[in-house]
């Protein structure tokens, strides 16, 4: 009965949200009192077969997590825009709420936004992890090949968060953002602070972000930072990035033991990430290349690497095939594996295969 309210709900939801333009034309009583105002509703839907770790499975959210979401805006007067994002994750393969079930658990936020800039407040992006897919990744986070199998900080999202990006002036963009960690009784727990700079002109894009969070009683805290840029040849665009973690909690951990090592993996505390990548556009084709490496700093030296190749085809506009392959070589009982967009992955290699359509 969860899972059906769930479903339910967010149906309800879309739907009423969907009709509040409407409702608000026919109540008005002539063009004048008509706020400028729009509701847009938006998806895409993802699904492949998945090889790994010698199992083969239809999996939802391999090159991107599906999704069904609202965008809307309103005009306040005086250059001012409310807005707000309701965004839901959906298992194309099952209809099931992702995310742990949460009901908009991809993004769910409101703000306003002006020309000193916008200011929004809700459950949104890890800024860090941002810059880590959008500009660093050629696979953008998804498929075999996605850097963050290696590379950052896990929690892609952020609950209770102020974020505030200012306007673009000369290419330059800045944006902060702070989370309440509200948990009670332990007043810094799970706190977060967020700082990115961006830089855009032309064919060059570049951005520093840093994600830091407050560590539990008797742990340090957690620091992610990166410098990520890509750079667009027309024949080709270069993809690179380095990153710093330090903390507990800082690099991506399996307590479970997935290779079984005599010894226990530990939490890397200290490490360093390298990534390198190229996509070659060849007409519908997109050829996709990467290699990132983990450098681990603690005594126990648990560094990695990931090989990653991949080619898209876009089918249309909006829709596109995909196929990728991804090889760790972890050493010293280090225990990273080969994920995808939404999945942490069950072996040190895999092979994707599948379709994504937008709308």
């Amino acid at each position: 009965m969860k899972k059906l309210s769930i479903s339910v709900g967010l149906v309800s939801t879309i739907a009423t949200l969907g009709a509040l333009p409407a409702a608000h034309a026919q109540s008005s009583t002539g063009p004048s009192s008509v706020t400028p105002s729009s509701v847009t509703m938006y998806g895409l839907m993802d699904a492949g077969l998945v090889q790994e770790g010698g199992v083969s499975k239809l999996t939802s959210g391999v090159s991107a997590g599906s999704r069904l979401g609202l965008r809307g805006t309103e005009s306040l007067g005086n250059g001012l825009h409310a807005v707000f994002t309701l965004e839901a994750g959906v298992l194309s393969d099952s209809g099931r709420s992702d995310q742990a079930g949460q009901l908009f658990g991809r993004q769910a936020f409101v703000g306003i936004d002006s020309p000193l800039g916008m200011l929004t407040v809700g459950r949104q992006y890890n800024l860090q992890s941002q810059a880590l897919t959008d500009v660093a990744d050629p696979f953008e986070g998804g498929l075999a090949g996605a850097a963050t199998n290696l590379a950052g900080y896990s929690a892609t999202r952020i609950d209770n968060t102020v974020r505030y990006t200012s306007p673009e002036w000369r290419g330059v963009t800045g944006t902060v953002m702070y989370g309440a960690g509200e948990h009670t009784g332990i007043a810094a727990d799970q706190r977060s602070l967020g700082l990115a700079l961006g830089y855009v002109n032309g064919p060059l894009t570049l951005r520093l972000a840093r994600q830091s969070r407050a560590g539990e009683p008797g742990k340090a805290d957690v620091n992610n930072t990166i410098l990520a840029g890509n750079y667009n040849f027309g024949v080709a665009t270069a993809f690179a990035g380095y990153g710093r973690n330090t903390g507990d909690g800082s690099s991506m951990f399996f307590a479970e033991n997935p290779y079984g090592a005599a010894q226990a993996p530990a939490q890397s505390t200290d490490s360093r990430d390298a990534i390198v990548g190229v996509s070659v556009p060849l007409g519908a084709t997109t050829l996709l290349a990467s290699y990132v490496r983990k450098d681990d700093r603690d005594a126990a030296n648990r560094d990695a690497q990931q090989l990653a190749i991949g080619a898209t085809y876009a089918l249309s506009k909006r829709s596109k095939v995909y196929v990728a392959y991804a090889h760790i070589r972890n050493r010293n009982d280090a225990a990273y594996m080969v994920g995808n967009a939404t999945e942490v992955g069950s072996g040190n290699r895999a092979f994707n295969i599948g379709l994504r359509h937008a709308f």
